[in-house]
């Protein structure tokens, strides 16, 4: 949407379902949703809500009182677009459009919106598309006679016999098929763009983190960068890269900044956006950026943690804790945090809005990366396969020649991955 349209008038509500043992804290859940809301361009949140639920209703999610309670409310309120923040099944999606008249994005479709207004590189938008798609075709539901065109459907007209859904469904398949093959194509060359990286003997920092922790704000006050960094929730979405001289005669470093991690992320979400955490994937250090002043912080890290570990990032890449905001905590609370930062080598409090803490931060960078990386000749017969492999995996190797007998390769290294080398 243009930014001179009229906003669309939009209503958020979290529903939080009693029976739902896992739920979170609604008035969080609620913020988080808001904030999301607020990351899509065109949209003017009127108001929002918790809608308490003893237990889910298959065809309308709410029950028939709360349903009326709010078309009453979205009706007086001229509401366009609601943003419900949970899953929503495509039956309780068409009922409650139905029922109050309104456009309905759940979390997932709203994620969406928000990954393809913010997806910049060719590989980011196709990944998007591909999420889109994929999410669009679980949204075929019997009673429709055909794809409705608000949701940007193909509206393939089908074959003798075959019904329209059929039809939509292959439709969104074939067109699936056409995007992993632009994607594989993409991939490949943005790995000829990494390998080239790879030569440049650069480590690579990558700031990783909750969404809205400040992992933009932190990437701007340390490359000059003027990196979209703004209060809202995955306003990074494209691996932003800048080349930063550390100081004090530190080395140079490429400092990364990733998307926003989030909780719940549907499945199909996680995977459309390994794309843009793939540079944590080669990165030398990771900086893991907390928002310390939220009330759900430690959760959050855990979030990222786990998000992580299902990425593949490496066990022995070294990560350090940057707990970011302290100017939002109180000073009691405060002092104990930056006690704990100085018994805690991995641990730093900052601000990356007043750079308070920062010094100490770039030592440490500057410490972990210069932890005597050196150059190595080695030599492997072809029979081992398992110790090349592991080499090449460590993204290592500047140089590498068949000769007669096996591999003759140059490799630019820590102590610690040596070390790992010669106990395999």
């Amino acid at each position: 949407m243009s930014h001179d349209q009229v906003p669309t008038r939009a209503w958020v509500i979290h529903p939080d379902v009693k029976s739902d043992r896992d739920r979170r804290d609604a008035g969080h859940a609620l913020e988080e949703a808001v904030s999301l809301a607020a990351a899509l361009p065109g949209l003017e949140v009127l108001g929002f809500e918790v809608a308490r639920v003893d237990r889910i209703h298959p065809g309308m999610l709410f029950g028939s009182g709360k349903i009326a309670e709010l078309k009453t409310r979205l009706k007086s309120h001229e509401i366009e677009l609601v943003l419900v923040d949970g899953q929503l099944g495509p039956v309780q999606q068409r009922n409650l459009e139905k029922e109050w008249g309104v456009k309905i994005l759940d979390r997932t479709g709203l994620i969406l919106e928000i990954f393809s207004d913010r997806a910049r590189t060719r590989e980011g938008v196709l990944q998007v598309e591909m999420a889109a798609l994929s999410y669009q075709r679980t949204r075929l539901v019997r009673a429709w006679t055909h794809l409705e065109r608000q949701r940007g459907g193909f509206g393939f007209v089908g074959g003798p016999g075959e019904t329209q859904i059929e039809a939509d469904r292959r439709a969104i398949d074939e067109q699936l098929i056409r995007l992993k093959r632009q994607l594989e194509k993409v991939v490949r060359t943005r790995e000829l763009h990494r390998a080239a990286r790879a030569k440049v003997p650069y480590p690579i920092v990558a700031l990783v983190g909750y969404t809205n922790a400040g992992k933009s704000t932190l990437f701007n006050r340390l490359t000059g960068a003027d990196v979209l960094a703004k209060d809202m929730l995955f306003a990074t979405l494209d691996p932003t890269m800048r080349g930063v001289k550390l100081p004090e005669g530190g080395p140079e470093v490429i400092l990364s900044d990733t998307v926003g991690f989030i909780s719940n992320l549907p499945t199909e979400l996680v995977a459309a956006f390994r794309a843009t955490l793939e540079e944590v994937l080669s990165a030398n250090l990771i900086l893991h950026v907390r928002d310390i002043s939220h009330p759900e912080s430690t959760e959050q890290a855990d979030e990222v943690k786990a998000i992580l570990a299902s990425l593949g990032v490496r066990e022995d890449v070294p990560l350090l804790e940057v707990w970011n905001k302290i100017d939002r905590v109180e000073p009691d609370a405060r002092e104990g945090m930056a006690e704990r930062a100085r018994r805690d080598e991995n641990v730093f409090a900052i601000s990356a809005v007043t750079g308070e803490g920062l010094g100490p931060l770039l030592e440490a960078i500057a410490l972990k990366l210069g932890e005597g990386r050196h150059y190595s000749e080695l030599f492997l017969p072809f029979s081992d396969g398992k110790r090349r492999a592991w080499v090449h995996a460590q993204d290592v190797v500047e140089e590498e020649t068949a000769e007669e007998e096996g591999y003759r390769l140059r490799v630019y290294w820590t102590d610690r991955q040596e070390k790992r080398y010669r106990d395999l």
